[in-house]
């Protein structure tokens, strides 16, 4: 099985990436972590042959702020560094990403992770729906068609849906290209089916189960799991997130050490 993938066709990337939400913050609740730990890990990641990480604006804690930091330890970005973010949820009032924008609401979204990000075109931007909700019951084409709009203007390169079904996957490919799905790990496997007959990435968010996963036999926790993850379909990306250097070690044991010899772009 390969381990690299070809996100829209044209964006090859390591099958086993970065996710960010950790770097800022443990939770959402917090606290805040320092922001030179997040700085040394996401240098030691692109050592460890991660090109794509996995972002949000909303991945932060006070003035801690997961793309922030992205920029601060990585930019002048290599060439081959695919950025996905994804843009909907909005914070409530307990902090939590636990409200939803509205279509009018997006376009600022996206401009806001370029600006924080230092980018001219986002390489990845998914519409993340439901709240902290499961997927389904609700129709995502108005606002899909926003960002098929910002991708038209050149902000966008590939777009994505995060927390959908069936239904609204074939929605929004009604509406565009559909280059990545990112739904919580264990989710339906139906939908897997859908994305490998397609070509679209499955980004299974949670891969570890929020840190709750049990001990197994023939090496780490974390290890195990992304092995086993990786082994699901070759059209499956890990992205395990982690605010510790001796974990990220831990998990990109999983896919095999590879320094990074790319060039800033």
């Amino acid at each position: 099985m390969t381990n690299t993938f070809s996100l829209g066709g044209e964006l090859t990337v390591n099958r086993l990436g970065f996710g960010a939400m950790r770097l800022a913050m443990g939770t959402f609740g917090g606290p805040a972590r320092a922001p030179e730990t997040g700085v040394a890990v996401l240098r030691r990641a692109l050592e460890l042959g991660v090109n794509h990480i996995d972002t949000a604006g909303f991945y932060g804690m006070g003035p801690v702020r997961a793309n922030d930091l992205i920029r601060t330890a990585l930019a002048p970005y290599p060439a081959d560094l695919v950025i996905a973010t994804k843009v909907g949820p909005l914070r409530g009032a307990d902090g939590r990403p636990s409200e939803q924008a509205t279509a009018d609401q997006l376009r600022g979204l996206v401009e806001a992770d370029l600006r924080s990000l230092g980018l001219d075109r986002l390489d990845l931007v998914y519409l993340r729906v439901g709240g902290m909700g499961g997927p389904g019951g609700e129709s995502i084409g108005e606002r899909f068609e926003v960002l098929a709009g910002l991708r038209e203007e050149g902000l966008i390169r590939h777009l994505g849906v995060s927390n959908v079904d069936a239904a609204q996957l074939a929605e929004a490919r009604a509406v565009a290209p559909v280059a990545a799905v990112q739904n919580r790990y264990g989710g339906d496997l139906g939908l897997l089916e859908v994305c490998e007959g397609a070509g679209i990435a499955y980004v299974p968010y949670f891969p570890l189960g929020g840190g709750r996963e049990p001990l197994e036999a023939g090496g780490t926790p974390a290890r195990v799991r992304i092995a086993s993850l990786l082994a699901t379909s070759p059209v499956v990306l890990a992205i395990p997130g982690t605010g510790s250097l001796e974990h990220l070690e831990e998990n990109m044991a999983a896919g095999g050490r590879k320094r990074s010899l790319t060039r800033p772009r």
